[in-house]
């Protein structure tokens, strides 16, 4: 029902009177009848197509929606709540805070993340965009606003993630650095890819001795406020490795010195001087950023033995599957992308391969194999994989490979495999 009156600063309004599905009187004022006839209408038939919004709900404070918001999940891991709570207040209630949600546009989102990227790298700006993001969809969901003004949002571009590579003898002075009672930790990333909080959160019962596996089922991680907590490893990646005889007889040096045995299966592996659960600001402070400046790797993060760890995997040829269910990640992808970076050893051997394929003896100005034994030539044993009807000297029983009636038919060629697989892989 449209309403006219008169007042005494804006003359004449018109007042929009409805009710919501719970039958309660909302009102607006228009200055037009025009205006309050279109707002009604379009009440109306969002009501009918069920994507009706409660204008008085729509003028909630996005500050209020963003609490209610990292307080609606209850299943949110402490250090993930903690990283939400810390971009919420620091970086977006300060700027859109007090603006009603239902107000909040798409302009309005794309000024904060280029004032975001005026100081902020890609990956932040980004991170900190999913947090809003997140929140608007919760807004749709309690029928606050019925579009997310998130959307076609333009972002700086993200600096490619470079890791610092730790070499073996690196690794051995890191460890030795940081002391006795963090030396099989650092271990423990660097061999078993582990992640700090699940070096903090391994139990004594988690290590096999006999079957030489070490078991993942906890990690300590910061909460809000920075206290520390107990939970499930990220993307919930409970997992058993194998581990080399050489750190299992390290893990029982260590635990044989905090005096521990089968016996406590519930105490952790690495502790305090206290004997509490480690601090990671405190044992960070203390233990590895003196460590990392007496071995001057003063950029090295303690994640970067993750890296290490699956880089390593990559090129000793360990399958990717294996890989990413060591380090504990949910997509391969993530693996690959940003664990898993490119060795000069291996792009060397990709050269070398490629030059031997490419080039080989058919280059001017490279010398012929003395013995003219195309065998001994790795671009002739490549070109055997693809040449049709093409076979080696050697039989089946000496080069382990298929013979050739065994070999895929395609077209009438029979297709033979090289014995040196190993080039191959490399080029690829």
């Amino acid at each position: 029902m449209i309403v006219k009156r008169q007042t005494k600063r804006s003359g004449s309004v018109y007042d929009v009177r409805l009710r919501d599905p719970a039958g309660h009187v909302y009102t607006r004022t228009f200055r037009t009848r025009r205006e309050a006839e279109r707002f009604e209408s379009t009440e109306k038939a969002a009501r009918v197509q069920g994507a009706w919004i409660d204008p008085r709900r729509a003028s909630n404070r996005l500050e209020d929606v963003a609490r209610e918001w990292l307080a609606s999940n209850p299943a949110k891991k402490g250090s993930t709540l903690a990283r939400d709570t810390s971009i919420v207040e620091n970086h977006i209630v300060p700027a859109l805070g007090r603006s009603p949600v239902g107000q909040i546009t798409q302009a309005d989102v794309q000024r904060l993340v280029n004032t975001w990227a005026q100081r902020l790298g890609g990956r932040t700006v980004r991170r900190q965009y999913a947090v809003l993001s997140a929140i608007m969809a919760f807004a749709i969901d309690t029928d606050r606003i019925g579009r997310s003004p998130c959307r076609r949002i333009k972002f700086p571009e993200a600096d490619p993630v470079e890791h610092v590579i730790v070499t073996p003898e690196q690794l051995t002075a890191l460890a030795r650095a940081v002391g006795p009672d963090s030396t099989a930790m650092v271990y423990l990333g660097a061999v078993l890819g582990l992640r700090w909080g699940e070096c903090a959160g391994l139990r004594v019962g988690g290590i096999d001795f006999l079957a030489r596996t070490v078991g993942i089922a906890t990690q300590l991680t910061r909460g809000v406020h920075g206290r520390m907590v107990t939970g499930a490893p990220k993307w919930n990646s409970r997992r058993t490795l194998a581990a080399p005889a050489e750190l299992v007889d390290l893990l029982a040096i260590h635990l044989h010195r905090r005096g521990l045995t089968g016996a406590d299966p519930d105490a952790l592996v690495f502790a305090s001087p206290d004997g509490n659960g480690l601090h990671y600001g405190n044992w960070r402070r203390r233990v590895w950023l003196p460590a990392c400046a007496e071995v001057d790797l003063p950029d090295l993060q303690f994640k970067m033995l993750r890296t290490a760890n699956a880089t390593a995997m990559v090129a000793l040829s360990v399958d990717i599957k294996t890989v990413q269910t060591r380090v504990g990640h949910r997509r391969a992808t993530t693996t690959l992308e940003i664990y898993a970076q490119p060795t000069k050893a291996a792009d060397r051997a990709a050269a070398d391969a490629l030059g031997a394929y490419f080039l080989g003896a058919q280059a001017p100005g490279v010398r012929q194999n003395e013995s003219g034994d195309e065998r001994n030539n790795p671009a002739r044993a490549i070109d055997a994989r693809w040449l049709p009807g093409r076979t080696t000297s050697e039989g089946p029983d000496e080069a382990g490979d298929t013979p050739s009636d065994q070999g895929e038919q395609e077209g009438g060629a029979t297709w033979i495999r090289t014995t040196d697989l190993s080039i191959i892989s490399a080029a690829l």
